[in-house]
């Protein structure tokens, strides 16, 4: 028990540290007055408490408070050695200083104005203060929360304007349900609600405001809208719009042309800068909250964010130590969506960390980061193979080896890429994808025209992963005069060329003769087909004359051969048979015939094959 002082009652009592007031005494305060670092009420009575907030002493009446802050009638107050007053530390009072000030001029019964910037600290403090209805009836905790639930609520900018308030306010505000109330209404009113006066933009109203929010309060509000069934494509565009500006760096569809150093140590040293940026760890890992929050509520559907987007997120994730999770979680997405790329968005810088693996210096590592770009062409494969189970059109093959072919033509200046690593990019699609290699074959020049030292053999074994059967034709006219290349390699274009410029020739011929031909050929057909078989029926009875011609000489000559004679009488006989002039007339005349048969079945056979091409 401790005395406080006397007056006419003669009693103040307090009973276990806690104040009793007495029903009878009002204090009255004109105003308040600060002095440097402390505030002073000007009243005709002495104050006997000082309560200090964040270095600042307030001097004011112990009852006016006690009569209604809960807190302040059961707190054990510290005994002062000086003027004979009670010390009290109000540590962790949410709104601070300033808060207190007008929870004190309510105390004392002076007029306070609520507003959508005081009103959440306001509240917080009081229930802190426990300033409830057990003490007075309208006490400043019902007097909030009915402000806040009437009136900001109602509306867009003041829901807003709290929501920024509450960021200071944690614990307090969450526990409270003031966070989650406005969330869900500025939820509910982009949703619903249509733009009006200024705000312009129809769907994407409420972006700019939305943006302004710190990331774990956007975050509510999208998962929010996504309960609420909000298209995909609006909620993927707003998650642009906050990215635009909470990572710098960020370019979302705003500038399309993007200058690449190729310089190892200027590219280290701007990554390594980029990542000490304002030479402190905290916004390192602002940042990186802010990167895994985003990607952790995009939409599932692959059409909610550009190709563009997911990349540059990647890069970010890749520069700040994303989890290697969320790393292959936009991988995975960028896989689905990778015809919609371009060859400059897959430039990834190497010097970074990746799955979780810090990388070597600038002179022991490539400019790019291949191996995301290795990843993410698995992740497609996998995507179109499912597409095919499910019997869908899913042609994007053609798309993304010409995407391929032309970051290979990008990455091949880099000195530090090994043969190997190229191949293995290239070959990284089927051998279908590509239906022309014009494309590789750029990037191969390009390989060898910033490597003239290699050899013979190194050049070779580069070349095989190009098929010189489908480059176009002025593809062929260009390597062969490239000296760049291997010679098997040049031979094999110039076999190629020679095959390609016939068939272009060929084809010139073709349209020449049928254009001027079509007419008389539709109405000829008839006769022509007529002619065949009549052709065909007499090629058919040479040969079986020429059959039976052949079977008689066989057979003539096996009987002079069963004869057996002597050595000398056959050779006699012999002499005789050939010189008789029988003989010589009857096997000219039969080779004769023979001769003349088979050159008109020869004739008609080429006629016969000009006429069917003809036909």
């Amino acid at each position: 028990m401790a005395q406080s002082g006397s007056d006419s009652d003669g009693n103040n009592l307090v009973h276990n540290q806690s104040i009793i007031v007495p029903a009878n005494l009002i204090t009255t305060a004109d105003s308040f007055v600060k002095k440097e670092h402390s505030w002073f009420v000007t009243s005709r009575i002495p104050t006997d408490l000082s309560i200090q907030i964040q270095g600042i002493t307030f001097h004011v009446h112990k009852y006016p408070l006690v009569s209604r802050c809960g807190y302040l009638s059961q707190v054990e107050l510290q005994y002062s050695n000086s003027n004979l007053e009670y010390d009290l530390k109000l540590e962790n009072l949410p709104g601070g200083a300033e808060t207190f000030e007008i929870i004190l001029k309510f105390c004392y019964g002076l007029p306070i104005g609520l507003n959508p910037n005081n009103v959440a600290a306001l509240r917080c403090a009081s229930e802190f203060l426990e300033m409830n209805e057990a003490l007075e009836d309208g006490n400043l905790i019902s007097k909030t929360e009915a402000f806040l639930t009437f009136v900001v609520l109602s509306s867009w900018r003041d829901t807003i304007t709290v929501l920024r308030s509450c960021e200071t306010l944690s614990p307090w505000a969450e526990n409270l349900q003031i966070v989650r109330r406005g969330c869900d209404s500025i939820a509910q009113k982009a949703s619903q609600e249509k733009p009006t006066g200024e705000m312009i933009n129809e769907e994407s109203w409420w972006f700019e405001d939305s943006a302004t929010l710190r990331i774990d309060h956007f975050v509510r509000i999208i998962t929010a809208l996504r309960a609420k069934g909000l298209k995909p494509e609006i909620i993927g565009s707003c998650i642009m719009y906050y990215a635009g500006k909470w990572l710098p760096g960020m370019d979302v569809e705003l500038d399309n042309s993007r200058k690449y150093i190729y310089s190892k140590n200027e590219l280290h040293l701007n990554i390594l800068s980029g990542r000490r940026h304002e030479g402190n760890v905290g916004p390192n890992k602002e940042q990186k909250m802010i990167i895994e929050s985003l990607v952790s509520i995009l939409p599932p559907q692959k059409e909610a964010v550009t190709c563009k987007f997911l990349l540059g997120m990647l890069k970010m994730a890749l520069v700040y130590s994303v989890s290697s999770a969320l790393v292959s979680e936009l991988e995975k997405r960028v896989g689905m969506v990778l015809e919609n790329a371009d060859a400059n968005d897959l430039l990834v810088p190497s010097c970074t960390r990746d799955q979780g693996k810090t990388l070597n210096s600038p002179d022991k590592c490539t400019m790019h980061n291949i191996d995301v770009v290795q990843r993410i062409l698995e992740y497609f494969l996998m995507h179109e193979y499912e597409q095919q189970q499910q019997q869908q059109q899913y042609k994007s093959g053609k798309m993304v080896s010409k995407l391929l072919d032309n970051y290979l033509a990008e990455v091949a200046k880099d000195p530090s890429l090994s043969i190997t690593e190229f191949q293995v990019l290239a070959e990284a699609l089927p051998v279908k994808a590509r239906t022309c290699h014009d494309g590789i074959y750029r990037a191969i020049d390009t390989y060898l025209k910033s490597r003239p030292s290699l050899s013979e053999n190194e050049r070779r074994k580069l070349c095989k992963i190009m098929d010189c059967e489908k480059l176009s034709l002025d593809a062929c006219m260009h390597a062969a005069q490239n000296d760049r290349l291997p010679l098997r390699t040049i031979m094999q274009v110039l076999v190629s060329e020679q095959i390609k410029m016939r068939a272009v020739m060929q084809g010139k011929e073709q349209v020449a003769s049928g254009n001027n031909s079509d007419h008389e050929e539709s109405q000829s057909s008839r006769e022509e087909i007529k002619i065949l078989k009549e052709e065909l029926h007499k090629v058919k009875a040479e040969m079986q004359e020429l059959q039976r011609d052949y079977t008689e000489l066989q057979r003539i000559n096996g009987k002079v051969n069963n004869k057996r004679r002597s050595l000398s009488g056959w050779t006699l006989g012999w002499r005789k048979i050939i010189n008789s002039g029988f003989f010589n007339g009857k096997m000219d005349g039969d080779e004769t015939r023979v001769e003349q048969k088979r050159s008109n079945s020869s004739g008609l056979r080429v006629s016969l094959r000009r006429r069917l091409s003809m036909t």
